[in-house]
C-alpha cells in the first residue's frame, strides 16, 4: 500500500516528521519527502492536518502472495509476564508454521520486555521482533498501530494471530483496515489447507448455533483473533534461543492523541480472572435469586476456585459481568468447572466445555449441561451444593 505526498498541499508544518517511527519522512524546503526507511506503516498519514499525505489502497487480487511467508503471534504481556493467551498461540502457532514449513515468530512490544524473551522462546518462538520504547510502556492503540503495520509492510508474513481479549480486538481492527488485511474475529479453530495452504478459521456464527469456517484468499496478511483457553499451551522448548530482532524506531510521545493518567484495579474478592482459574463454580437461573449465590460462593471458596454466572444471570443483574462464562462472556478451560443450577445454552457450552472435569448439578435430567458433564448430579442444588461444601471443608 505505497504512501504518496501531494506537495501543492504540504505546508511544511513537521507533524508526520514527529509521528513516523521509523524515520520515513524528511522535511526539506517546506515540504514533505518520502525516504528509504519508509515502510509505509502510514502513521504520517494519520498525522497529517492537510490531505498531504494519501495511502494508495490495493484493491483486492492485486496483493502477491508469493512475498508473504510466517506466523506471527503479536504479544500480550501484563504485570511482567506475557498473556497466557500468547503462550496458548504460540503452541498453536508452532502447529500452522510447521504445516507450512515456515518460521514462528513473536511481535513484543513494551517499554521494558526483554526480560521475557527467554518464556516467550520456550513457548516456540523461533524469531523475536523485540521493540522497546517509553511510549509503548502501556498499551495504546496509536503508537502500537504504527509499530506493526510497519514491521508487517517490513517483512511480509503471511498469518498473524492475536488474542481476543479487549487489547487484541482493538488492536487487531486497527492494524487490518491500516494493512488492507482480512481479519476473523474469535476464533475457536484454527487449521492450514495444505492443499492451498491458506489459513482455515473457525468461529461461532448466528449466536453460536453454527460454526463457520472463514477463508482469506486474496488480501494479506492472514489474521485472526482467537478467545482465551481455546487452545492449549505445549510442552516447552528444551534450551531455546530464539533469533533477537531488534527493529529500529524512533517514537515521539507529543505524536500519540492519548495519555493515561491512570490505572484502576478491581480490587472486589470475587474480581478474579476466570481464565486463570483452575476451578471455577458457576450459578444459573436455577439459583432463583441473587441472594442464593452465596450458595455458589461459599462452595468456590471451600475449594479455593473462582466464581462464575450464566449470561441470564447477569443480564438479571444478579452478579457483574466479569463473571460471565459462555460465548459473549469468557471462555474458560479450568481443571474444574461445577455449573450449578444451568440448563446449557449452546452460548454457554461455547465458553466451558474444554474444561478437564465438568460437574453439574440440575434438577432436570434432560438439561444439555449433562451432554457435556464428566459428572452428573440430578438433584435439588440447594441441597447438594451445601452438602459438596461441608464434605470439602471436612475433608481439608
Amino acid at each position: 500500500m505505497p504512501i504518496r505526498i501531494v506537495t501543492d498541499n504540504c505546508t511544511g508544518c513537521a507533524l508526520c516528521l514527529r509521528a513516523c517511527p521509523y524515520e520515513g519522512v524528511v522535511v526539506e524546503d517546506k515540504k514533505a519527502r518520502l525516504t528509504d526507511q519508509c515502510v509505509h506503516c502510514a502513521a504520517c498519514v494519520q498525522a497529517c492536518k492537510f490531505d498531504a499525505i494519501v495511502l494508495d489502497v490495493v484493491c483486492k487480487g492485486r496483493t502477491d502472495l508469493g512475498d508473504y511467508r510466517g506466523v506471527w503471534v503479536v504479544a500480550e504481556a501484563h504485570d511482567g509476564r506475557l498473556a497466557t493467551v500468547t503462550l496458548e498461540l504460540l503452541s498453536e502457532g508452532r502447529k500452522l508454521a510447521a504445516q507450512l514449513g515456515e518460521d514462528l515468530s513473536l511481535v513484543l512490544l513494551g517499554g521494558d520486555v526483554s526480560g521475557l524473551v527467554a518464556d516467550a522462546g520456550a513457548a516456540g518462538a523461533e524469531r523475536i521482533l523485540l521493540v522497546e520504547d517509553p511510549v509503548l510502556a502501556q498499551y495504546r492503540t496509536g503508537p502500537y498501530t504504527d509499530v506493526i503495520s510497519g514491521l508487517i509492510n517490513a517483512h511480509k508474513p503471511s498469518v498473524i494471530l492475536m488474542g481476543a481479549t479487549p487489547q487484541g480486538r482493538d488492536l487487531a481492527s486497527r492494524i487490518a483496515a491500516r494493512v488492507g488485511a482480512g481479519l476473523t474475529a474469535d476464533c475457536t479453530g484454527l487449521e492450514i489447507c495444505p492443499e492451498e495452504r491458506l489459513l482455515l478459521q473457525t468461529r461461532p456464527a448466528y449466536g453460536g448455533n453454527v460454526m463457520a469456517t472463514i477463508v482469506c484468499r486474496e488480501a494479506r496478511p492472514q489474521m485472526a483473533t482467537v478467545r482465551p483457553k481455546v487452545m492449549r499451551v505445549g510442552e516447552p522448548v528444551a534450551d531455546a534461543k530464539p533469533e533477537i530482532v531488534r527493529p529500529p524506531v524512533n517514537l515521539d510521545e507529543r505524536a500519540v492523541l492519548t495519555r493515561i493518567l491512570e490505572v484502576i484495579r478491581q480490587d472486589e474478592p470475587q474480581a478474579v480472572n476466570l481464565q486463570e482459574a483452575d476451578i471455577i463454580v458457576s450459578g444459573g437461573r436455577g439459583l432463583r435469586s441473587p441472594e442464593n449465590f452465596a450458595l455458589v460462593r461459599e462452595l468456590a471458596h471451600a475449594l479455593g476456585g473462582a466464581v462464575g454466572a450464566s449470561r441470564a444471570t447477569v443480564d438479571a443483574g444478579w452478579i457483574p459481568a466479569y463473571h460471565q462464562v459462555g460465548q459473549t462472556g469468557k471462555t474458560v478451560q479450568p481443571k474444574l468447572y461445577i455449573a450449578c443450577g444451568i440448563s446449557g445454552a449452546v452460548q454457554h457450552l461455547a465458553g466451558m466445555s474444554s474444561s478437564d472435569v465438568i460437574v453439574a448439578i440440575n434438577s432436570d435430567p434432560s438439561a444439555p449441561i449433562f451432554d457435556v458433564a464428566t459428572f452428573g448430579i440430578v438433584g435439588d442444588l440447594f441441597e447438594v451444593v451445601p452438602a459438596l461444601t461441608k464434605a470439602v471443608r471436612e475433608s481439608l
